[in-house]
């Protein structure tokens, strides 16, 4: 599978990694050497829970650097009038009349609890290339949908605050 990151999501992975490499690392090391030195490992819960953090440490190294590897980079630009990457979009729910904003992300950025919605999420494909007052439907399955109305588009630059999920 191939992730859809734009450049910025790339340098935010870049400079995870070496942070994870230069301090990270270096820091779990020490931490095993000192458990390790406790003496008694098969009873030392210190030895295995530093053990247990570099171990997870050099998985979300290896998982950012293959999420690079395999990236197709998308381009974070759109016109001035429709919904694109990086664009908050105010909407309306049809089914009970509620407004939400969002703010169209890369998969690696979504958080929906902060309102930043994927463009490979059911709303944010649905979403994408609109304008203001278009009438979206929503395809969730085979079996339920929604329609949307699109209330405003504000067009933001991506700063690189959003945080990258952890997995």
């Amino acid at each position: 599978m191939h992730n859809e990151l734009t450049k910025k999501d790339i340098e935010k992975m870049e400079e995870e990694i070496e942070y994870r490499k230069l301090v990270v690392r270096k820091n779990a090391l020490e931490d095993v050497k000192e458990a390790r030195a406790q003496g008694d490992l098969s009873e030392n819960f210190e030895y295995y829970a530093a053990k247990k953090f570099k171990n997870q440490n050099e998985s979300r190294i290896r998982y950012l650097e293959r999420m690079i590897k395999t990236a197709v980079i998308v381009s974070d630009e759109s016109a001035e009038d429709e919904v694109g990457m990086n664009n908050t979009v105010e909407v309306l729910f049809e089914e009970d009349g509620t407004t939400e904003k969002y703010k169209l992300v890369t998969t690696v950025r979504g958080n929906s609890l902060e309102g930043l919605i994927s463009t490979e999420s059911p709303l944010g494909k649905a979403l994408l290339g609109h304008k203001v007052n278009d009438r979206v439907y929503v395809e969730v399955n085979a079996e339920y949908g929604y329609n949307v109305v699109i209330k405003s588009i504000e067009n933001t630059v991506d700063d690189g605050t959003d945080k990258l999920r952890s997995f």
